[in-house]
């Protein structure tokens, strides 16, 4: 609505940034505006009506009508659906609209004398004085194309306001608390935030589709379940009442899904959410999406060309959608996925680095051996921790993230045959070069953030329980507390007693592929409310509280009379 006379004292908050929303002022707004639409008797919700057909999507209208000329009228008419960017009035009988509607926008033109549903001049009139960026309408016309240039849609009947917006949609949002706690604000006003996350549509969709053209069957495997295996992290503990005892949310859907192969189900993926009660940053949070699959019959030189083909097709069909629909992202350099990616073997790679070599890893002083050449050399590892207390896996994957991953930096880069003590799940060998125990595992590394893990599984069912048995070992004598407890999943090493086939698993991230693909360096743009940080943010905070319009103006002024002084305390004026 346009803005009247009496409410001058709301200047200070058009004119300058007074950081988050000011709940007085949005108070006021609403109040504001409910009494106009209640007045007009406009405050409605009305149930949707196709009186003239059935609506056309704006995408379908822009792809339709294309390549009408300027100043023809199509003889088909339409409806659209849309919500209201910007109103323009031309006068008194001519009124101009922006329309955006899935993604796309179109220009809508309401000129008094091309109604022919009777419309009076003062009714036209009221409905531009009513109209408001927000709110959502229906508009019913021909299409043409205006001496700019510009496809319209030309209204034949007075458009008709399906939900007006209470509240005002702001021009501009970059506050990062009000776009985490307006999440629904930041999508409308902000293009790449949703086009990060159409990104993340698209890509699922294609990764689905790679899967299911090469014969992968998707199955849904168990979030709840007793324990919580398939990874080395921390689970989340839920109570049940239909049960006797704790729950613990999946870390991985690893073991079920090897059960389905047994199972005879020799091509089988799942793509769903995981749950890891473990810290937030950048790349974390406890919420994600994993792409995990399972290839009967496929060992690692299998793993890896599947890999090349679907990182290598996927980033071709980002690129697409980046310069077509989600051009909000910065484009796509495609020359480091063309040629075979690079490979680095875990072991000699970092022998390379360090300038000595590694102990054996599978001695019971292999920890205390490898700390004790580390400082012989003088080789300080980054602080990643606060505990001083390591693992041997974890110096190790420590030393690789510090010496190996940095490869990465430029083009991807598949690093192998990792010490067996970091991958317990993974089928082993004695590595010919160096002699070391190995698993026949690789990870996949792009900018020196793991993007995939692949192996060949474990299927010997004495060979994995002496596995699980060391791994709980290990963690009790390196006191890593609470993860540390834990039990031998004696029901996943009977079925593998009914013979799982050579197989091999691979897992991803999805949202790390977003990452990469969308250009952005937070995993909180990848998902659709942010990380579990901003979600009970959320979740926690209320709305501006709702009173009389007396109390929200006077309100207003109180808080008008804070910025002045403080606008003077600092020597300026609006």
């Amino acid at each position: 609505m346009r803005p009247a006379p009496s409410l001058q004292f709301l200047r200070p908050y058009i004119w300058k940034p007074a950081g988050p929303p000011n709940s007085a002022y949005l108070r006021f707004f609403h109040l504001a505006r409910q009494q106009e639409l209640e007045q007009a008797n406009a405050l409605k919700y009305p149930r949707l009506r196709h009186h003239h057909g059935p609506p056309m999507r704006i995408p379908d209208f822009r792809e339709k009508f294309a390549h009408i000329q300027q100043g023809v009228v199509a003889d088909e008419e339409v409806t659209l659906h849309g919500r209201v960017e910007s109103v323009r009035r031309a006068g008194s009988k001519l009124v101009f609209l922006d329309l955006k509607g899935e993604f796309e926008r179109v220009q809508g033109i309401c000129n008094f004398g091309k109604l022919v549903d009777g419309t009076t001049l003062p009714g036209l009139k009221e409905l531009a004085k009513l109209l408001s960026r927000g709110d959502i309408i229906s508009v019913t016309g021909k299409a043409t194309r205006t001496p700019t240039g510009e496809l319209t849609i030309q209204a034949t009947y007075l458009p008709q306001l399906l939900t007006p917006g209470l509240v005002p949609l702001p021009t501009k949002l970059v506050d990062d608390e009000s776009r985490t706690q307006n999440r629904h604000l930041d999508m409308l006003v902000n293009r790449r935030t949703t086009d990060i996350l159409r990104l993340r549509s698209y890509l699922i969709k294609y990764m689905r589709d790679f899967l299911h053209d090469r014969e992968f069957l998707e199955f849904q495997t168990p979030i709840l379940a007793g324990d919580a295996g398939g990874a080395t992290a921390r689970p989340f503990t839920v109570s049940a009442n239909a049960v006797s005892k704790d729950l613990s949310l999946r870390i991985a859907p690893e073991l079920w899904l090897k059960r389905l192969v047994v199972g005879g189900v020799e091509r089988v993926f799942e793509l769903g959410s995981a749950f890891r009660n473990e810290g937030i940053d950048q790349t974390h949070n406890p919420e994600f999406t994993i792409c995990e699959f399972y290839h009967a019959y496929a060992n690692l030189d299998d793993l890896i060309s599947l890999t090349e083909a679907l990182i290598r097709g996927a980033a071709s069909h980002c690129q697409s959608l980046i310069s077509t629909k989600l051009i909000s992202l910065p484009p796509l350099d495609l020359t480091p996925f063309q040629s075979p990616f690079q490979q680095a073997e875990f072991i000699p790679t970092l022998e390379s680095a360090l300038g000595f070599k590694l102990p054996d890893l599978t001695a019971p002083t292999a920890l205390s051996d490898l700390l004790a050449l580390l400082e012989q050399h003088s080789i300080t590892l980054e602080t990643t921790t606060e505990n001083s207390t390591t693992s041997l896996s974890q110096l190790l994957d420590r030393l690789a993230a510090q010496f190996i991953e940095p490869m990465s930096a430029s083009s991807p880069l598949f690093i192998t045959h990792h010490p067996v003590c970091m991958c317990p799940l993974a089928k082993s060998f004695v590595c010919p070069t160096t002699g070391q125990h190995v698993s026949a595992r690789t990870e996949l590394f792009m900018h020196g953030r793991e993007l995939a893990n692949m192996y060949e599984e474990e299927n010997d069912p004495f060979e994995q329980r002496r596995k699980f048995v060391e791994q709980l070992r290990s963690k009790e004598l390196d006191g890593e507390g609470e993860e540390g407890k834990g039990t031998v999943d004696e029901s996943y090493v009977h079925t593998l007693a009914s013979g799982l086939p050579p197989t091999g698993g691979w897992g991803c991230g999805v949202e790390r592929l977003v990452m990469l693909f969308s250009g952005t360096r937070k995993i909180a743009d990848c998902l659709s409310f942010g990380n579990l940080r901003n979600v009970v943010g959320l979740s926690a905070a209320g709305g501006a509280p709702v009173g009389s319009v007396a109390e929200a103006v006077e309100a207003a002024k109180v808080k008008e009379e804070e910025v002045k002084a403080s606008t003077e305390t600092q020597g300026t004026s609006i």
